[in-house]
């Protein structure tokens, strides 16, 4: 059993008092000092220690709730193969079709009401043929 900081100082008082040294020498003196400084340290540590873990629960709890809008936001459909963190296409929605430019393979996402005529790669500005296979 590992025994706290706090724990550690009373046992140390304990010892001390066990001890009897003669409270009228300056280095018994110095030396309740010194232990009644570290007992207030412990409890600031003990203090701090638990505001440090109620923010750690806190910053957990607001990831959570960002998790939570960015899957409203963003939609919870992360293996997007056309995409990147950035693209705003809207490939993954229903009603797109991806398909890959052939001249520079760049694959790009259209509408499923597309317009032959108007289908040109955004990369290399070439007007791509669809196949309705």
């Amino acid at each position: 059993m590992m025994m706290t900081i706090t724990e550690k100082i009373a046992n140390l008082k304990g010892y001390l008092e066990g001890v009897q040294l003669d409270e009228n020498k300056q280095e018994t003196k110095v030396i309740a000092k010194i232990v009644d400084i570290l007992e207030d340290m412990a409890l600031e540590i003990e203090e701090m220690e638990e505001s440090v873990d109620t923010l750690n629960d806190y910053a957990e709890e607001l990831d959570e709730d960002l998790g939570d809008v960015e899957d409203y936001l963003f939609g919870e459909d992360d293996d997007c193969d056309c995409c990147d963190d950035d693209c705003d296409c809207d490939c993954c929605d229903e009603g797109f079709l991806e398909i890959d430019c052939p001249k520079c393979g760049e694959t790009i996402c259209i509408d499923e009401d597309y317009d032959e005529d108007e289908i040109i790669c955004p990369a290399c500005n070439e007007k791509i043929d669809i196949d309705e296979d």
